[in-house]
């Protein structure tokens, strides 16, 4: 089969958080940009939140794992030697598609963890050098929630008001001041009032399955018709086999295959990886060659190494009276941070944030939630009906440390329907996790209890929280440990970068996403302040 063989001017490589916040902000710019995604547009109006069988669709064809969901753009992901798995999407939107939009930033001590806690790795860039570019992307995704929380640095008032409380969060609010424990409500990409086109939230609850109303945010709604509209252009279906580089060790573009199975070369003067903490890695590690034997831009072997994944515990509490658990999105209200700088008197290094969510839908409930016990057989419709409606859940998001032992690497004894070999995902979980762990449990346990909840049941472990991808071409000013430099740009390979997740120095203990948009925002701007394109 003939290859076709086209040339532009950036090419990014991948559709969601990063690659479309990256792809606008150079189009906007004046720059010429191209992207490449493997999966296809979704529609909003056909979310399965429109369906009355969501529920069943959410564990089965919408699972957040690729290795249950089979859809034909995924790819496999070996987990056999990961405690925790994966949660990615592939389409435009990326994981936005199936996201809980739960928005809080990184604090500035996170960029710190080294030098202030003498763990992980401090990141070449501060809070201060994001912090233009959190504020762009929150009036671009529409945030909601409320400005002028004294634990966090300031910030511009958010587009709409925080999603409502409820009535479990309420209480749970009320238990907050007595124990006297930091506390805010959320913010959230998540509209309250509406917004151009986009609806208020209506709070149905399964964000995760996608938004009919477009109240919560994706960046198929978001980023990409603005970028599009500057004159981006974006190719689906495209699957990136690898990077192709030159005799000099330069990229020089990519190689990869359309839906029909016809090859491609897209020659590019700056390669733009923006693949998730393992699509990206996977790619790169696919692209050895003779001048890159351990994968483009690998010669500090740190390419794969060093994924964070963020352990979270859960515990849900029951109440004795209906507190419409059901109602609101379902994963965040109000987020807890009174434990989450590092506390020398604690047998643990940095710390973790709690977040208050909703409770299941039926069929979820009667499956047991995030953490019940609910049998089947002569007992199950009385326990269904102490439960349904009636719980709340505290989720801990634990800090995790990087470890070059926790890694993706490559395994071709598997692969996709193209013959690219499968990503392996090798982590397990670090004695300061299993110590954070039991710390946030009792934490989460005492404010339920004091909240009301009549009996509370544990989870000190979810083996299906792999969604937050990070640390696997970290970023650092010593090419000897890290991957890229602070302007994203791989330390062997200037034209090359890197720009989603997979930058992390460190994970924190929030959600990732706006953090790593406002890098790849940044990342924009250095590129063209720099006149390489």
């Amino acid at each position: 089969m003939t290859v076709l063989h086209d040339e532009v001017n950036v090419l990014v490589v991948g559709a969601g958080a990063a690659g479309a916040a990256f792809t606008w902000r150079l189009a906007s710019l004046g720059v010429e940009v191209t992207c490449l995604e493997q999966g296809e547009w979704q529609r909003p109006e056909s979310s399965l939140t429109a369906l009355k069988n969501w529920e069943s669709k959410r564990i089965s064809e919408r699972s957040p794992n690729p290795n249950i969901r089979r859809n034909p753009a995924d790819y496999p992901i070996l987990d056999d030697t990961s405690i925790i798995k994966p949660a990615i999407y592939n389409g435009v939107g990326g994981s936005t598609i199936l996201w809980s939009a739960h928005t809080p930033r990184f604090r500035p001590s996170d960029f710190r963890v080294k030098s202030l806690d003498g763990v992980g790795a401090d990141w070449p860039i501060t809070y201060w050098d994001l912090a233009e570019y959190y504020e762009i992307n929150d009036e671009i995704m529409g945030t909601s929630g409320l400005h002028g929380d004294p634990g966090n640095p300031p910030r511009a008032p958010r587009t709409t008001p925080p999603v409502p409380l409820g009535i479990a969060g309420s209480r749970i609010a009320k238990a907050l001041n007595e124990l006297k424990w930091h506390w805010w409500p959320s913010d959230g990409n998540i509209l309250t009032q509406d917004r151009g086109s986009r609806r208020a939230c209506n709070g149905c609850g399964p964000c995760e399955m996608g938004c009919a109303t477009g109240a919560r945010a994706s960046v198929d709604i978001t980023y990409w018709p603005e970028a599009l509209a500057l004159g981006a252009e974006l190719r689906t279906g495209a699957t990136v086999r690898r990077v192709l580089s030159d005799a000099a060790g330069k990229a020089t573009g990519v190689e990869w295959v359309d839906i029909t199975g016809q090859e491609h070369i897209t020659h590019a003067n700056i390669v733009v990886m923006a693949g998730n903490g393992i699509g990206t890695p996977r790619i790169l590690l696919n692209s050895a060659s003779k001048e890159h034997p351990r994968g483009i831009g690998n010669s500090s072997d740190q390419l794969g190494r060093n994924l964070m994944l963020h352990p979270i515990p859960v515990v849900t509490g029951v109440f004795d009276e209906d507190v419409e658990s059901w109602s609101g999105n379902d994963a965040f209200a109000l987020l807890i941070q009174e434990f989450y700088e590092n506390d020398d008197t604690r047998d643990f290094k940095r710390g973790y944030e709690m977040q208050v969510t909703r409770g299941q839908g039926p069929l979820v409930t009667a499956l047991g939630g995030f953490s019940l016990d609910v049998p089947w057989g002569t007992d199950h419709h009385d326990v269904f009906e102490q439960y349904f409606g009636r719980v709340a859940t505290v989720a801990v998001t634990c800090e995790d440390l990087p470890h070059p032992n926790n890694k993706v690497t490559i395994d071709s004894t598997v692969t996709d329907r193209f013959g690219i070999p499968a990503a392996r995902m090798w982590y397990e979980l670090e004695e300061n996790s299993k110590r954070m762990i039991t710390h946030g449990v009792k934490s989460a346990t005492d404010l339920l209890l004091k909240a009301g909840a009549r009996e509370t049941y544990a989870k000190p472990f979810a083996p299906a929280a792999g969604f937050h991808l990070m640390g696997t071409a970290r970023m650092g000013n010593d090419p000897r440990e890290s991957f890229v430099d602070q302007a994203c740009r791989s330390h062997d390979v200037p034209n090359l970068l890197v720009i989603d997740g997979s930058v992390f120095a460190s994970a924190a203990a929030v959600n990732p996403t706006p953090t790593l948009q406002a890098v790849a925002l940044r990342a924009a701007d250095l590129l063209r302040e720099d006149a390489l394109v």
